[in-house]
């Protein structure tokens, strides 16, 4: 049965240090110049990742369409070099011991960009967990324009709480040597790599094939008439809306060509299990500056219901490190988040001020007192809600949760052929 998820030609060095040639997804790291200058300091001239992507730092420095040639040069060069060795219809299990000492488990392949979709109200099998920005895709485009090569540093979710996908995998250990051991610079930890035998692709296939029955999809989350949602990008979903556009693009300029079986038709990514322990959600919170404290509080209370009586749905307002605990009475979505996020673009779009987002309670508490700012505490969110929210609201609110810190993202280390 076809899920969506499927085994690719994979690619990845045959001879080299694996723990140079690993580097940490572009997106991360942006406001720290200094992180990729020592990366690039101890890669040196060994064959590395960092060669064939753009750090998303460098997105705005007047020499960005010349890093994107040597990007294209070098994958060009690394292919006639004979720098790869070639797995065939692969599919690679991967633990990853991330720097908090926790395993995260997952599986390389190719998901189908035919059934995913990132906008707004999208139904597909394969669907964003947050707003994709369409901004953020030309540059990115920009890259895979005229790229040979792609890596990934896409997590898809899966909803697996019987863990029967990913984690039977591991067995594949006790019977054959890794594809790779080695250490992760910088902090993120070490990873190992297996390729998966054909009676393990089998496998993940068929329990694949048992979370996308619609009608025990419908029942596990007591809902009914919704179509399957079998896969939620949890990190690196521009990467993957730049795929999709380009795909999109390619049959744009080839009408009436077959392209059902080209390979910009997938794009290779890592799914992971949203039951593993090693995932965990951290909430995003708010700091709205450029506004009356007093007036856009009044506004809030009025627009949210806001009160001290508990329901669902709770958030801490911060003004001047002074804190106060209130309940959402008029919900617009399933998370506090995104009945917050709702009010503050509606309430800056009619009266001025903007948001930033922050990374911890203690950075809200101290920020929020400076005059005429406002903060939010939000609570974590709980896996349960996630692909139950996805469902029926659709796409979170951009910043909505993170999936760990940046030295725990994928960095990149397989590679796949994406031109003929």
């Amino acid at each position: 049965m076809e899920t969506g998820f499927r085994p690719a030609d994979i690619l990845l060095p045959a001879n080299a240090d694996m723990e140079k040639w690993a580097v940490a997804a572009c997106d991360q790291y942006t406001g720290e110049p200094e992180y990729w200058a020592r990366v690039e300091n101890r890669v040196g001239s060994s064959p590395s990742t960092l060669g064939l992507i753009l750090p998303e730092v460098y997105l705005e420095d007047t020499d960005v369409d010349k890093r994107i040639d040597n990007i294209h040069a070098a994958m060009k060069a690394m292919l006639e070099g004979g720098l790869f060795a070639y797995y065939s219809d692969a599919m690679i299990y991967v633990e990853r011991v991330q720097s908090d000492g926790m395993v995260r488990k997952g599986l390389v392949g190719a998901i189908d960009l035919e059934r995913y979709d990132y906008r707004a109200g999208s139904s597909s099998l394969v669907r964003a967990t947050e707003a994709t920005v369409p901004e953020r895709i030309p540059p990115r485009l920009k890259v895979r324009l005229g790229a040979q090569i792609e890596l990934p540093h896409v997590l898809v979710l899966i909803d697996d709480e019987e863990k029967t996908v990913i984690e039977p995998c591991s067995e594949i250990r006790e019977r054959v040597k890794p594809l790779y051991d080695t250490p992760l610079m910088e902090g993120g930890g070490r990873i190992k790599g297996y390729l998966l035998d054909d009676k393990l692709k089998k496998q993940v296939n068929s329990a694949l094939a048992k979370l996308d029955d619609n009608d025990a999809f419908n029942r596990r989350y007591g809902i009914s008439g919704y179509p399957t949602l079998l896969y939620a990008v949890g990190d690196g979903n521009h990467s993957l809306a730049t795929a999709k556009e380009y795909y999109e693009r390619l049959k744009a300029a080839n009408p009436g060509k077959d392209l059902s079986n080209h390979p910009a038709r997938y794009a290779l990514v890592e799914i992971v299990n949203l039951h593993s322990p090693a995932i965990r959600f951290e909430a995003i919170q708010r700091i709205v500056m450029d506004v009356d404290p007093e007036k856009f509080m009044q506004a809030a209370t009025e627009k949210l219901g806001l009160s001290g009586t508990p329901a669902s749905q709770r958030v801490i307002s911060v003004i001047k490190g002074a804190e106060r605990l209130s309940y959402i009475h008029n919900q617009t979505s399933e998370l506090a988040v995104g009945s917050l996020q709702d009010f503050i673009d509606g309430y800056i779009a009619e009266n001025g001020g903007k948001v930033d987002y922050i990374h911890g309670a203690d950075v809200v508490k101290q920020l929020s007192r400076k005059d005429k700012t406002v903060g939010f505490i939000l609570p974590d969110m709980q896996k349960s809600e996630l692909f139950r929210t996805v469902i029926k609201d659709g796409a979170l609110p951009r910043k909505t949760f993170s999936m760990g810190h940046a030295a725990d993202k994928r960095f990149y280390m397989e590679c796949r052929r994406i031109d003929r």
